[in-house]
């Protein structure tokens, strides 16, 4: 056993997910099996939004006070809270606070620390899944907190033009504005999602549309073509409408686990201190998604 594991050997790490209609989130499951291979006893808990009556931005401070006396180790953060919850947090790492967005938060000596493991789970998603993806010319669909994280991570991939949609045009433009001062000139805000895949090479869909609670797509099916490669971050239902759509006219696709994967991987490490076994946390993911 290695000093990381050797520190929490004799007690129970305490984790947990922040976030509105998570009941069906295999986070638990993945860092709970990934501990256990360590030889650590970790407990993942689920804070669901949905089960309270109050506003995100009454319950966000009250839900980190409670973890902080509780002793949590860290914090997932997920939709709705991953910018709201940047006020609340002691510290930024340097990726939250270029990306503006968290999904990890971690105890350090009494603080709260945030980080973002999103934009790095994506990529190594996506590599996997497509190594030989074109990424000349890429649309973003969801300029929030995922959209944000995934920006930063296609333009390090060599993302040439970046083009932003969101039904919040302001907010696109804001990101676009935030990317170009890091990244230089290469990404843009467009007000339509018809005229953003007007020649493009793919498409990230970045919005919550399309899980169980908000089916459906977030763009008319007659847009996609076979030429064009699809990233989806939803994971519940891995397959959704948007997928299944671009995968029945030919689309290379990539789902939404493989990023749930890469973002759960770098968290626990954030978590524990120790290096998490992709392969076998990706094993585990796909196992649980098939008894579903």
């Amino acid at each position: 056993m290695d000093a990381a594991a050797s520190r929490f050997a004799q007690c129970k790490v305490l984790v947990g997910l922040i976030g509105a209609g998570i009941q069906r989130s295999l986070s638990p499951a993945m860092h709970e099996e990934e501990a256990r291979h360590h030889g650590l006893r970790l407990h993942y808990q689920l804070i669901d939004l949905d089960r309270t009556d109050g506003s995100v931005a009454a319950e966000l401070p009250l839900l980190l006070r409670a973890a902080r006396t509780m002793d949590f180790a860290g914090l997932n953060i997920t939709f709705p809270c991953k910018q709201a919850v940047i006020p609340l947090l002691d510290e930024l790492s340097d990726e939250a606070r270029q990306m503006g967005a968290v999904n990890t938060v971690v105890a350090r000596d009494g603080r709260w620390v945030g980080h973002n493991t999103d934009g790095s789970g994506w990529s190594w998603g996506f590599r996997r899944a497509l190594p030989a993806a074109r990424l000349d010319r890429v649309v973003l669909l969801g300029a929030g907190g995922a959209g944000s994280a995934i920006a930063h991570a296609a333009l390090r991939l060599g993302t040439r033009h970046l083009r932003i949609v969101d039904e919040d045009v302001q907010r696109a433009r804001k990101l676009a504005g935030e990317l170009n001062a890091i990244h230089g000139k290469r990404a843009v805000a467009v007000a339509g999602i018809a005229s953003a895949l007007e020649g493009a090479d793919g498409l990230i869909h970045a919005t919550p549309t399309g899980m169980d609670k908000m089916p459906g797509m977030a763009l008319p099916a007659q847009l996609l073509q076979p030429s064009l490669w699809v990233s989806e971050v939803v994971y519940f239902p891995l397959e959704t409408e948007l997928l299944r759509t671009a995968r029945a006219i030919g689309c290379a696709t990539v789902d939404g686990g493989t990023m749930a994967v890469g973002q759960a991987v770098g968290a626990f490490e954030l978590f524990t201190g120790l290096a998490a076994d992709a392969r076998r946390m990706e094993a585990h993911f796909r196992s649980l998604v098939a008894q579903r």
